[in-house]
């Protein structure tokens, strides 16, 4: 069999500060991990992937399966607490599946044990494969909501605990939490996101030069990967050895008052809520210092931590982008200099910095392509050892009806979702195979029965239960016409949408931004479930021209159509017109009356069942009311300009949709 190559973590072409930020998390694993917010191809994945390949090897026990560290055995880990056989391996690399189910991520019942011996023995998951070692989960933000929740727990003890089926146990789960995410699918949950003790934007470089450096490179690793690995072989060594002299030194490194003073000045000029920014920071600069060689942190130290730890935990209003001030940082850390003492060097002081250790052949700063899965994932025998078993049921249950989804809410049970977990249940109506297994071979075992056909009765059944996200699909068909011109019109309607961006924002909708204004109507975002994008695109909207109505109407039954198929939602979408409903232009090659045609298009939308909201642009005294009846054939609510409050477009949408 060929040797796996990962892609060699310093021939990273650039990326300094993604590179910077997971040495950082390797010499203090406490930081509490990293996620890397960008576009798609921009090294994220490989950069992780090749992190383990540059930190020093940890002392593991031959045979367990909770990574226990030396010394300090989990209490339900029978190899280390008997006899155990040491071996020096690479840090442990746990890749968490978006699908995963919470079985195999908590753990659950060893089904090999049980069946041959009737034994309640616990099955570790990915967490305890992770202790000691590095979580990574690609599309973080991507993550169900029931494995969110699971890590939060966890992260905030580091400690597992499972009880279910029988069984109550507790093992250590400390890892390194590293995450990758592309905004266009939407942001993190807001206690996920504090989590993560770092936080690095990466972008597609360009600069022609450095694209073709990423690409040379990954064509010569792709063309023979032993080859290109030796090659970078002495960068890696290099910065191994300033990894292991970081973590050796860093109990010495001094963070003085002056330093954690100036700390605690930055979290609260930059409104930062949680102190485990503070927290974060203080270890961050530490760790700065150490993988320096130093061992006193400087306020250089303290802003290059800032410029990772406060931008993603930064109070900030809806829609306002990530980032830092970094001028006024600079003025804050500027306020805070003194003269500094010489700095006390480390016994090997000559010890590569970051930056001349990631660029042997190459000098350019970027990324590297996204690299093939590496297969990460643990898998577990759940057949039993020597005779096989076969299996007889005794009852059959009857499918029942399957569940309706609800609306803009997570929905248990839902026809589609990911598996959360198995519940007793006479009459499944979605059978949970390995659970019912598991209690049948149980119940087997403990009755003696032993030998012969394992039989399943109606006690043994489980229920498999599901968690789908009923989330909608919010097209926005606003009016750029000349009509809409004004300056006071355009920012009451652009602040009424940023209302309802925000309340899609914080329900996980799906958002789309038609606008018409000329001729013909124009799909300015397709549905995506960043409400950024979209506030963006509203945000640079122009005005003038013609009212092309009919065409906007026919372009969002399309769009809502095209997302209907793609997805297969339940949940409906929402059509939210912002108009005075003045249509002067027909379709295209039609020479019809465009109001006659708007109504057409209204009357079809209402006759597909497609819930819409109207709000009513016209401004001054003399009004024609036309989005009045257009929200009338859409068999919609409207509201006029002076209604469109944040309150009142929230409760109209919940009355169209439901609350969830």
């Amino acid at each position: 069999m060929t040797a796996f190559h990962a892609y060699p973590f310093a021939a990273i072409v650039g990326q300094s500060l993604l590179k910077q930020a997971l040495l950082l998390c390797a010499v203090d694993p406490g930081i509490g991990g990293v996620l890397v917010r960008g576009d798609k191809g921009t090294a994220k994945s490989t950069a992780a992937r090749g992190l383990t390949q540059v930190l020093p090897p940890i002392t593991l026990t031959e045979g367990c399966a909770f990574q226990c560290a030396p010394g300090q055995p989990a209490s339900a880990c029978t190899v280390c607490n008997t006899d155990p056989v040491q071996r020096q391996d690479t840090v442990p690399f746990v890749t968490l599946p978006l699908g995963a189910t919470e079985d195999r991520v908590l753990g659950s019942l060893d089904l090999q044990q049980a069946l041959q011996g009737g034994q309640r023995a616990f099955q570790p998951g990915l967490l305890a494969a992770a202790h000691r070692g590095i979580l990574y989960i690609d599309e973080v933000n991507l993550l169900a909501d029931h494995l969110v929740d699971v890590l939060l727990d966890v992260a905030a003890m580091g400690v597992n605990s499972v009880q279910r089926e029988g069984i109550s146990i507790s093992h250590p789960a400390r890892f390194t939490l590293i995450g990758t995410m592309n905004l266009e699918e939407g942001d993190l949950r807001p206690q996920l996101l504090d989590r993560f003790g770092l936080m690095v934007e990466v972008s597609a470089p360009t600069d022609k030069i450095v694209r073709a450096e990423v690409v040379r490179r990954r064509i010569a690793f792709e063309t023979d990967p032993a080859a290109f690995a030796q090659r970078w072989q002495p960068q890696q060594d290099a910065l191994l050895a300033q990894v292991a002299e970081a973590q050796r030194l860093l109990p010495a490194v001094v963070l003085d008052d002056a330093m954690l003073e100036l700390i605690s000045h930055l979290c609260c000029e930059f409104e930062v809520a949680s102190l485990r920014a503070d927290i974060v920071m203080h270890k961050t600069a530490r760790a700065i210092a150490a993988l320096q060689a130093r061992t006193r942190v400087t306020p250089d130290d303290v802003r290059e931590a800032a410029l990772l730890v406060l931008p993603h935990r930064r109070r900030r209003k809806p829609f306002e982008q990530t980032g830092m001030d970094e001028d006024k940082l600079d003025d804050l850390v500027d306020q805070a200099r003194q003269p500094e003492p010489p700095q006390p060097q480390a016994e090997h002081g000559d010890t590569p910095s970051v930056d001349t250790a990631e660029t042997p052949p190459s000098d350019e700063p970027q990324q590297e392509q996204e690299q093939e899965g590496e297969g990460g994932q643990q898998t577990f025998a759940v057949a039993a050892a020597g005779t096989a078993r076969r299996i007889s049921v005794a009852a059959t249950p009857q499918a029942a009806a399957n569940a309706a989804s609800g609306r803009r809410s997570t929905v248990a049970d839902a026809n589609r979702g990911s598996a959360v977990r198995a519940v007793p249940d006479a009459n499944p109506d979605r059978l949970a195979i390995g659970a019912t297994l598991r209690s049948a071979a149980v119940r087997g075992a403990l009755a003696g029965e032993t030998d012969g056909p394992l039989t399943v009765t109606r006690d043994d059944l489980h229920r498999q239960v599901r968690s789908g996200r009923g989330a909608n699909l919010i097209v926005f068909v606003v009016d750029a016409s000349g009509s809409m011109a004004a300056q006071r019109r355009m920012e009451a309607v652009k602040g009424a949408v940023l209302a309802l961006l925000t309340d899609a924002y914080q329900r996980r909708d799906q958002l789309a931004v038609i606008a018409f204004r000329g001729e013909q109507a124009q799909l300015l975002l397709a549905p995506t479930r960043s409400a950024d994008l979209a506030e963006q695109g509203l945000r640079e909207l122009p005005t003038g021209g013609r009212t092309p109505l009919p065409h906007a109407l026919q372009l969002a039954a399309q769009v809502l159509q095209q997302a209907a198929q793609q997805s297969a939602q339940e949940a409906p979408p929402l059509l939210v017109i912002l108009s005075d409903g003045k249509a002067n232009v027909s379709l295209p090659g039609s020479s019809g009356d465009p109001w006659t045609e708007t109504l057409q298009a209204a009357q079809t939308l209402a006759a597909q069942g497609v819930p819409a909201l109207v709000l009513d642009t016209e401004a001054g005294y003399l009004r024609l009311g036309r989005a009045a009846q257009l929200a009338e054939a859409l068999g919609a609510p409207c509201l006029t300009l002076e209604q469109l409050t944040g309150d009142a477009l929230a409760l109209t949408v919940r009355a169209q949709l439901g609350a969830r």
